[in-house]
């Protein structure tokens, strides 16, 4: 399998444990995983890249453990003990300088662990219910965690004792009531202190931790639907924001309003990853599809099905290079060389329900 992994410009996890590789100027996909022990806790909620060469992936599961799969063998070499199924699904992996790893649980513990440490170097408590932890792309031991009744938090990890940052919650409303948070995703915007969040109130903010401020420095709403992710393009100014109706939007984070909209999406956005060079965003969910939008005409450039509800995405650096695909043109290529592999029984997913009684009661204090 190594030849096909090799040919990969995009991966993504789902909800049925396969790391799934694409190659998008190919119009093929490909099923990394042993089919044989395929289970739900083998759901895949986390990936980041192993190496600043792009030639290994760590994939975390439900069960707690992270795999290290190799892009130039196109299996996985490791599996690592990183956290217990009690404590809830990773929220966030990253590699750290050296060898180092860092994980984030949804019950908020972030843990730093040593190449050859079946312990834990480094302990810290974000809170509860953590949605979302993210590194740093300038400074890897900055990392931002974020969640429901939690509110954003910067950490440096070489003082874990506490949040170098934790942002102040929103003015209490007109009536005098307090505002509630959800965090669902953050990133640092590069060349500053900067840091911005979407919210399941579908509020974007922004956060400066230079400044003694530590409410948002600039904050608007975008559609009525909980926001659940969002990337940054490389064209800076600007950020990509997905919601639990498949709806993607370009925002400019000058002005706060909408640059544009890109169509064809129908699911709930699970994940959305802008290319690190190049003027496109990826992204995947509950329809099952991979898209790939230019951000310069909005027009979508590649759709690919793959089968299985998709949780999270990660580009390639050299990624999503290739003709655009034709309207109307049929995905068959695709499930040609895609390996077979027996969907479990669905489970009921309640996180797109319960944002929306959340929102729900929200619009009804208004």
């Amino acid at each position: 399998m190594g030849d096909t992994s090799r040919l990969c410009s995009v991966w993504l996890g789902s909800e049925t444990g396969i790391l799934k590789g694409v190659s998008v100027s190919r119009k093929q996909a490909f099923n990394f995983c042993n089919t044989s022990h395929l289970s739900r806790d083998q759901e895949v909620r986390a990936l980041c890249w192993g190496d600043p060469d792009e030639s290994e992936l760590l994939v975390g599961s439900v069960d707690g453990t992270v795999k290290t799969f190799s892009v130039q063998k196109g299996v996985f070499t490791e599996t690592r003990r990183c956290g217990e199924p009690a404590e809830g699904c990773f929220t966030g992996l990253a590699r750290l300088s050296g060898s180092g790893l860092l994980t984030c649980v949804e019950t908020g513990t972030l843990r730093v662990w040593r190449e050859d440490g079946a312990e834990p170097a480094t302990e810290m408590k974000a809170g509860d219910h953590v949605s979302r932890m993210r590194q740093s792309p300038v400074n890897r031991n900055h990392v931002a965690t974020g969640g429901k009744a939690n509110g954003l938090k910067i950490w440096d990890l070489q003082k874990p004792d506490k949040p170098a940052f934790t942002a102040k919650n929103l003015r209490d409303d007109w009536l005098d009531l307090t505002r509630p948070q959800w965090v669902r995703d953050m990133a640092f915007i590069p060349e500053s202190d900067k840091v911005v969040t979407c919210t399941a109130y579908h509020q974007v903010h922004v956060f400066d931790p230079s400044t003694p401020q530590r409410r948002p420095v600039l904050e608007f709403e975008y559609g009525e639907h909980p926001l659940t992710a969002l990337s940054l393009p490389a064209a800076g100014n600007a950020v990509v924001v997905g919601n639990t109706h498949g709806h993607i939007a370009l925002l400019d984070l000058r002005k706060g309003v909408v640059r544009g909209c890109l169509k064809g999406t129908t699911g709930g956005v699970r994940a959305l990853q802008c290319h690190p060079t190049r003027p496109v965003v990826a992204s995947c969910g509950l329809d099952r599809f991979l898209r790939v939008h230019s951000l310069e005409d909005r027009k979508l450039q590649h759709k690919v099905y793959l089968k299985s509800r998709l949780n999270y995405i990660l580009i390639a650096a050299g990624g999503t290079e290739g003709v655009k695909e034709e309207d109307g043109e049929e995905d068959d290529e695709v499930w040609e060389t895609m390996e077979r592999v027996e969907e479990k029984t669905k489970r009921k997913t309640t996180e797109e329900e319960e944002l929306q009684k959340t929102s729900k009661k929200k619009k009804g204090q208004d």
